[in-house]
């Protein structure tokens, strides 16, 4: 059995909008565009994935307040 660690976990794009609040799906894909985003990992298939490690890192660079 593989065991996978939380930070490798591969988040789909809908995980991702829920965590951040309910964003639209428009609003991630712009973010893409303006290269803002977390960063993604494309499948063969062609769908996105946001390593869970790359999300958290994403929003820790965004942290305000925090000294």
């Amino acid at each position: 059995m593989v065991s996978k660690s939380a930070s490798a976990e591969l988040l789909t794009a809908r995980e991702v909008l829920e965590e951040l609040g309910g964003i639209s799906r428009r609003t991630f894909y712009r973010w893409r565009e303006l290269k803002i985003a977390p960063r993604c990992i494309r499948l063969p298939n062609g769908q996105l994935r946001v390593p869970r490690g790359a999300l958290d890192a994403w929003l820790d660079e965004r942290a305000e307040g925090m000294a």
